[in-house]
């Protein structure tokens, strides 16, 4: 079965997203299970709209596999693969998503921990005496 395929990014989440051309009774899945398990259907609303911004969310079913981090990487992961495997399906989509800003990955990420400090900023209180 013929399929394009888009990764997505963010904080410590990776997602690689995989589009097929919708058949009989195809489902989302997130890691081989339904997409409904994992997400509310605001949240689906979020990561379907890739979809909508071009005018195919019935064109198209999806599968992912999606590591690391949490619901909110996770989500924005998955929107992320999902545009940029639309833009390999058809170039043309690439204008419009990229007007809607799914196609911008977004770079921020932890501030690592400082030695002397408890957290990356937090100091340990000061006692002067």
């Amino acid at each position: 079965m013929k399929y394009w395929e888009g990764i997505g990014r963010r904080k410590e989440t990776v997602a690689r997203v995989r589009i097929y051309k919708k058949g009989a009774d195809d489902k989302n899945l997130v890691n081989g299970q339904a997409i409904s398990k994992f997400f509310s259907k605001q949240e689906m609303s979020d990561i379907l709209s890739p979809l909508k911004v071009v005018d195919q969310l019935d064109n198209f079913y999806f599968t992912v596999v999606v590591k690391g981090g949490g619901k909110t990487g996770w989500r924005e992961a998955i929107r992320l693969g999902l545009a940029r495997a639309l833009v390999e399906f058809d170039n043309e989509f690439k204008s419009p998503l990229r007007k809607a800003s799914l196609l911008t990955r977004d770079p921020r990420v932890v501030e690592r921990k400082k030695v002397g400090l408890k957290k990356a900023r937090k100091a340990p209180r000061f006692s002067k005496r």
